[in-house]
């Protein structure tokens, strides 16, 4: 029950965008919200008699205070947000985070600038390019660089005073032309910082510009009749062009655009970032985040948005987005492409978000095998409609060669995994001839009548390999054992990918991709494997039973006797008069001997 105080400030709240704050008893900030309405959003905290998700249900529970700030927008809301989450790390909300540190291109603040990579970010007034997620990328762009634009990598201070004391000399770096010894006064301040500028027009996409840099000047050596200088510039624009042919374009038309996507499940989102530049994907990154209130897709995305333009310094107009945000900023362009260079920029940042998951959760469930089982039988719930986790499932297939030897199989998987010992195979006995909705209704119920006599655990989903009339069939026995409606039952088609759900005239289709489709496939070939393997193990049986039954005076009690023994008929034939005696007696041990030595 929550306080007067509480519920006298949330009567007041405004009807504009702002930040809310939530309080525990100990005045321990746990929560940081964002709204487009204060009022209504807040409220529907303190509105609901009961949260959908325990977590959210937990936190109200626990709130007794709130504090708020108006904003003037929702994007000044989402930013708001986003730096107050990162300074309080309050309890119940997410964090964006990347498990790797990924490399960045760092332009020193000194006099003569360095350039290096490193993975620590220091706010020393240095610039940073990145992240890079390819190290490879990253050290082909540095080398690319050197290339053209020797720097120094020393670290000297090169003040104005050292230089002109001759504090330094010259070294190899020097001597094989990876630098200009700006340290002995050999290149200008001026000239270096000329080709720190056109570096970070290449770090930034910018080519052209410095292209058109390198032009002017290669034209000016060569109307000085400086050959071999305007040769040296001939081949930096060759290195400039190799490099743009080997960066990803895009669209020359697409200048400074932001691209983010994401993908997730019950609990993770994964989150990718594309930064597109002067037509040139410059920059990409992917988050990881844990969900800790079952936060909507479009709630991440916008923290993600804000929390990524904050730390890279973004200022791109245009932001690419898979669907519509509930907030807008007349400064930036909100973009749902379905078509066109935008629409393959968005699909190219979902599929490093798909990988990126994959990835991920493929080393989680290495480590963590059942966090493998969790997610499978997870999204076999959702995607089954079921209402809770089916850990125990029973699949049920009809075996009925040419009419004889009827039998049903029953395979059991359990967390997702065949469960042997408990495979059963049920020999008809009340149906005469091939009839697979009569066998299917008696199975059922014998399978089902036992468990409740044994009080044996019942299975989560049952399923039947079969349409209609064998789910019908099922679910007649499944009424007499009143057990309809408390285990849920499907029907799979001869195509598999059709479902069959009782009472519903059309049939759930399921992504042939899907692990719910591959795990039900698995079952169902695991029944139809199980019943054709006993089924011909019986019939087989059967036929050698009927072939010793044609000896006069041999039963099938001791037919069986006999296969029991040796397995076979051709053992039979094939063994001495001493050993059929042993073990049917000598009388009957000499009419099997005649039979088959005449």
């Amino acid at each position: 029950m929550h306080t007067p105080h509480l519920k006298t400030i949330i009567a007041s709240l405004p009807d504009s965008p702002g930040i809310y704050k939530y309080f525990d008893k100990d005045g321990t900030l746990i929560y940081i919200g964002k709204a487009k309405s204060l009022k209504k959003r807040v409220s529907s905290y303190f509105n609901k008699n009961q949260h959908e998700n325990r977590k959210t249900a937990i936190m109200v529970s626990r709130i007794v205070d709130l504090q708020f700030t108006l904003v003037e927008t929702e994007i000044d809301a989402l930013l708001l947000e986003n730096s107050l989450i990162k300074k309080f790390l309050p309890k119940y909300n997410i964090n964006l985070r990347d498990d790797k540190t990924y490399p960045f291109i760092c332009i020193k603040n000194e006099r003569f600038p360095r350039i290096f990579s490193t993975r620590l970010h220091i706010k020393d007034g240095s610039e940073y390019f990145g992240p890079y997620a390819s190290g490879n990328m990253m050290y082909t762009i540095l080398d690319f660089i050197k290339s053209i634009y020797p720097l120094r990598n020393c670290t000297f201070q090169l003040s104005e005073k050292n230089i002109s004391a001759h504090k330094f000399k010259t070294c190899l770096e020097y001597d094989i032309g990876n630098c200009k010894a700006p340290c002995v006064g050999l290149v200008s301040e001026e000239e270096y910082h000329q080709n720190i500028k056109n570096i970070k027009s290449i770090l930034r996409g910018n080519i052209g510009e410095v292209k058109t840099v390198l032009k002017n000047y290669m034209q000016l050596a060569a109307n000085d009749l400086k050959f071999e200088e305007a040769a040296r510039y001939k081949r930096k624009l060759d290195s400039l062009e190799n490099y743009q042919s080997k960066s990803t374009i895009v669209s020359g038309i697409m200048n400074d655009v932001d691209i983010f996507s994401i993908v997730s499940d019950e609990r993770f989102a994964f989150i990718n970032y594309l930064k597109v530049s002067n037509g040139i994907i410059i920059q990409t990154q992917t988050f990881e985040v844990k969900k800790k209130m079952d936060e909507l897709d479009a709630e991440l995305l916008s923290l993600a948005i804000a929390e990524v333009r904050d730390e890279y310094h973004s200022t791109s107009k245009e932001i690419i987005v898979p669907f519509e945000l509930d907030w807008s900023d007349e400064r930036i362009t909100i973009t749902v492409p379905k078509l066109g260079d935008r629409k393959k920029l968005l699909d190219l940042s979902l599929k490093n978000a798909l990988y990126y998951k994959k990835d991920k959760l493929a080393k989680y469930e290495a480590v963590n095998p059942e966090l493998k089982v969790d997610r499978v039988l997870t999204q076999m719930k959702n995607d089954l409609r079921l209402t809770e986790l089916p850990h125990h499932i029973e699949c049920f297939d009809n075996s009925n060669l040419n009419g004889t030897n009827p039998v049903s199989a029953c395979v059991v998987f359990k967390d997702a995994k065949p469960s042997k010992k408990d495979y059963r195979i049920f020999n008809v006995q009340t149906v005469v001839g091939p009839n697979d909705f009569a066998t299917m209704e008696e199975v059922i119920f014998r399978r089902y009548k036992r468990l409740l006599d044994e009080e044996q655990p019942l299975p989560n989903l049952i399923i039947i390999d079969g349409g209609k009339g064998q789910l019908s069939s099922a679910i007649e026995s499944l009424r007499k054992l009143n057990l309809y409606g408390k285990i849920p039952v499907i029907g799979i088609a001869k195509r598999l990918e059709e479902l069959y759900y009782p009472n519903d005239e059309f049939p759930l289709y399921i992504d042939k991709k899907s692990e719910t489709l591959k795990i039900i496939q698995q079952l169902r070939d695991e029944a139809h494997r199980f019943g054709i393997t006993n089924h011909r193990n019986r019939r087989s049986k059967n036929t050698f039973v009927t072939e010793l039954e044609n000896i006069k005076g041999i039963g099938p009690e001791t037919a069986k006797m006999l296969l029991k023994e040796l397995k076979s008929v051709k053992k039979i034939q094939e063994a001495n008069m001493d050993l059929l005696s042993d073990i049917i007696g000598a009388a009957k041990a000499k009419l099997v001997k005649d039979y088959f030595d005449n």
